[in-house]
């Protein structure tokens, strides 16, 4: 498996109304984003095409959210950081 190019850990994942993990990790890798709870076990994955990352309007700063093949998740971390980490990945695939 190829290391990460992108990776935040710590990260409050959320899919409402319910928190799944409250340190969970965002991996992006091989093309996939990946959603992990705190002992690497999956969420949820999904290639970088079907996946979105927007800034929350709803929730206050710093949180994200991330649709993967249309299922959505909030996560409480810099939005920009996620926004510009699956940018740069798409890109490097292209």
């Amino acid at each position: 498996m190829a290391e990460p190019e992108f990776t935040a850990t710590g990260v409050r994942i959320e899919r409402w109304p319910r928190a799944l993990t409250r340190a969970g990790k965002v991996l992006i890798r091989d093309g996939r984003l990946q959603l992990l709870t705190s002992s690497d076990r999956e969420i949820d994955s999904a290639p970088l095409g079907a996946v979105s990352a927007t800034r929350s309007w709803l929730a206050r700063r710093g949180a994200a959210v991330a649709r993967l093949d249309g299922r959505r998740y909030r996560l409480r971390m810099p939005a920009a950081r996620l926004v510009e980490a699956v940018h740069r990945a798409r890109a490097a695939r292209d």
